[in-house]
């Protein structure tokens, strides 16, 4: 018998499991066949692909059983997974770095479907991620004796007009073209308030007929461009989305739900090689894998933390939603990183505050920003 164990141990998986079969045979007993790889079965489950020996054409009271069984059981690896991810900062990244992965989901297939969970409810419930309300406001215009058209600039406040500094840099009037102040139906401001996480129909452009003309015929901003091509490439990408997102106040939300995700994307492996800088001095103990897992336990809870945000916006001002997103993945990533790190609190805080400044002022906002550049001029909005 000892001549056999040591032949399991000197040959592979397969190999070991058919000397052991043999071994059986030997001495009378039977072994079955894997139905999946053929090999010869040991026990309640193959021993090298792994598949159950029971599992053929079960009833359908015992496959629903199972199913419960799985996402019930509070010793699930689903539950498990959340329960550490939701209230164990750092867990995830830490199992993973010392071996323990078996007990949950793998840091990129919990990544992947919980982004997905996240645009599935926008889209179900009809909320969108951004949308543009654009406003227009008829303006006075004043001629001086000379007959040339002013009006009021909106950065100049009647406090400062005693103020000769304000005076100064800030004029009461701006002037404009005797065209523009000709327009029949007068001469309009236009203005955008966003809305993050609100219900699509939710708001309405209700500009005068007028106001809506003059913007379809010269956008704020309009630039006469002499290059043809570039001026049909504006007039059919930058123009003509102004004028949809006047008509639609979420005709970005479509755009922007396909480059998010792909923005976010990118910024997982940027973030780890940002945390591998930082604990560069560590990297015989921290391998760059470990702060991508780390990265993405971090962007994982950030998309949960942004449905409930999604949520509570139905029912609390926007810039208080803001403000309780901000500083609980704030919170979160700090405690993810003690833990993480196995580091001290004062050298902790100090990498936390570079990297996640860092990491926000020229990551994470240029990302956004090129989303939603992209989504304005190159979403086909509409």
């Amino acid at each position: 018998m000892s001549d056999d164990i040591e032949a399991i141990l000197e040959v592979g998986s397969a190999a070991a499991v058919e000397i052991a079969a043999s071994a059986l045979a030997a001495r009378g007993a039977k072994a079955g066949t894997c139905a999946n790889c053929t090999s010869p079965l040991l026990g309640a489950y193959c021993a090298v692909c792994g598949q159950p020996t029971h599992t053929h054409r079960r009833s359908v009271g015992a496959l629903l059983h199972d199913f419960f069984v799985d996402i019930f059981n509070f010793d699930s690896r689903i539950l498990r997974t959340t329960r550490a991810l939701l209230f164990q900062p750092g867990e995830l990244p830490a199992a993973f770095r010392s071996g323990r992965t078996q007990p949950y989901v793998p840091s990129i297939r919990l990544y992947l479907f919980v982004s997905l969970i996240f645009f599935v409810l926008l889209s179900v419930t009809g909320i969108a991620v951004l949308q543009v309300e654009v406003t227009a406001t008829p303006v006075k215009v004043v001629w001086d004796a000379k007959g040339n058209a002013f009006i009021p600039n909106p950065a100049f406040e009647k406090d400062d007009a005693n103020d000769p500094d304000v005076k100064k840099y800030i004029k009461p009037l701006i002037p404009i073209s005797k065209e523009k102040a000709s327009r029949s139906g007068g001469v309009f401001e236009y203005s955008t308030n966003q809305h993050f996480f609100s219900r699509i129909g939710a708001y309405h452009s209700a500009m005068p007929a007028a106001a809506r003309k003059q913007l379809i015929e010269s956008p704020p901003g309009r630039i006469d461009v002499p290059d043809k091509a570039l001026s049909d490439w504006m007039q059919r990408n930058v123009y003509s989305s102004i004028n949809r997102i006047a008509a639609d106040p979420a005709a970005l939300n479509g755009p922007l739900t396909t480059w998010l995700p792909r923005a976010l994307f990118l910024l997982l492996p940027l973030y780890a090689l940002l945390l591998a800088l930082f604990h560069i001095r560590r990297r015989r103990d921290f391998f760059l894998v470990d702060h991508l897992v780390f990265s993405l336990s971090i962007h994982t809870f950030a998309f949960v933390a942004l449905i409930a945000a999604a949520a509570l916006a139905q029912l609390f001002e926007g810039a208080l939603v803001a403000m309780l997103l901000f500083v609980t993945i704030s919170l979160y990533i700090f405690i993810a990183m003690k833990r993480f790190y196995e580091q001290g609190w004062i050298v902790t805080t100090i990498k936390f505050v570079f990297v996640s400044g860092i990491y926000t002022l020229f990551f994470l906002l240029p990302a956004m920003a090129g989303a939603l550049a992209l989504s304005f001029i190159g979403g086909d909005i509409g």
